[in-house]
């Protein structure tokens, strides 16, 4: 479900993607996403459809690398990962859609890529609905992006909604989603992220359920001692898991 990754293979399959105007979908899993996948069959299928998942949370690098013997040096982290896009996009002259978060979000977030990349092109950007949209604003919001003349997309509707969202629309749509958790309100500057050293030894979790206590406490208090006792029965050889899933009995329609 976790694919072996840094973040130079990632932006160049991203980018790639977009200068052949092809349809690709890629996130960046932590710990509550791997959990989404492994809690949920149907949620487990879309992940395994995604052209792209990389390794967002240092427990996750860890993972991998105990398991697979990987030798990852470096999580994939959402944030960094769409900063190192949109400097690939603005040197090769691809424009952007940003969709999610709110409309006050995204202008904040606008302005301040635009200083960081003077070169980057935003052609365009839509907030969430924050609630399941119909079909018919479904396809008015395809064809707003599809108009605009972005080559490629970022999501940010926070897990799992934003996979889903990319799961149903990358095909539609036709380039590259790229699903980046809170990196919208991260970059805007409205949401602070953990230091350096705390992402660095994976303390990143400590460091939000401090910042987001009410929101955020069931995601780590009780799924981070889970996802750690799965992982040791695993590296024990106590237990295998089953990593199909099934496929998804409807649609959702996350906006």
């Amino acid at each position: 479900m976790v694919d072996v990754v840094d973040y130079e293979t990632a932006v160049h399959q991203v980018t790639e993607a977009a200068i052949k105007h092809s349809p690709y979908s890629a996130t960046a899993l932590a710990v509550h996403g791997v959990m989404t996948g492994h809690d949920s069959p149907q949620h487990r299928y879309r992940l395994n459809s995604f052209d792209l998942v990389c390794p967002d949370g240092q427990p996750v690098r860890w993972a991998l690398n105990w398991l697979y013997g990987s030798r990852l040096h470096d999580r994939v982290y959402g944030p960094e990962l769409m900063l190192r896009i949109c400097h690939r996009a603005a040197e090769e002259g691809l424009p952007i859609f940003l969709y999610g978060s709110s409309a006050d979000v995204l202008e904040r977030l606008t302005e301040r890529l635009q200083a960081r990349f003077p070169r980057l092109i935003i052609a365009g950007a839509a907030p969430s609905q924050f609630r399941t949209i119909s079909r018919s604003e479904r396809d008015e919001l395809i064809q707003t992006i599809i108009y605009s003349g972005a080559r490629l997309m970022f999501v940010g509707l926070g897990c799992p909604r934003q996979e889903i969202f990319a799961y149903e629309m990358t095909s539609r749509i036709g380039m590259p989603l790229v699903a980046v958790g809170a990196a919208f309100p991260f970059h805007a500057g409205l949401l602070q992220q953990a230091p350096h050293w705390m992402q660095r030894v994976g303390l990143e979790w400590l460091y939000r359920l401090w910042t987001e206590p009410r929101r955020l406490w069931r995601r780590y208090i009780l799924l981070n001692p889970r996802f750690v006792s799965l992982l040791l029965s695993q590296v024990l050889g106590m237990k295998t898991y089953d990593t199909s899933g099934h496929p998804p009995d409807r649609e959702l329609l996350y906006g």
